[in-house]
């Protein structure tokens, strides 16, 4: 697939559109190889990884734990300062901001073929949500 636009010009919404799929794909995926398949399950169970919650929560950690790079801050910075004009359904302002943050990152390591990196911070989130639950 042929890239036309520099990735570092793409505003953050658009960084956690991309970044929402994909982090989705991964959880759904991981979920499944567990042995879940039925849809309601799966549906609960994706919901601890994927709300603006848990990911609010996870970037919060990512930070705190120095988790990520320069240039990763400043992709969670753009993505959670865009003005996105839609409200969450399910949460404040305030984590909905640092949820779209944290797609932004993911959106930006997969738009920018850094699959190792963006897998490494996929494979921690789901590690530390695992951890929580027990």
């Amino acid at each position: 697939m042929t890239k036309t636009v520099d990735v570092n010009l793409i505003n953050g919404i658009a960084l956690a559109f991309e970044g929402d799929a994909v982090y989705s794909m991964y959880i759904r995926r991981h979920l499944i190889f567990q042995g879940l398949t039925k849809p309601n399950q799966l549906h609960r169970l994706a919901t601890q990884y994927v709300s603006a919650k848990a990911q609010a929560i996870l970037i919060q950690k990512m930070l705190e734990a120095q988790l990520l790079t320069e240039k990763e801050e400043d992709i969670y910075r753009r993505g959670r300062n865009t003005n996105s004009h839609t409200k969450a359904k399910n949460a404040d302002v305030v984590t909905y901001r640092m949820s779209t943050g944290f797609e932004a990152v993911m959106g930006y390591l997969h738009m920018t073929d850094q699959i190792q990196r963006l897998e490494e911070l996929i494979d921690w989130c789901i590690k530390t949500v695992e951890e929580h639950q027990k």
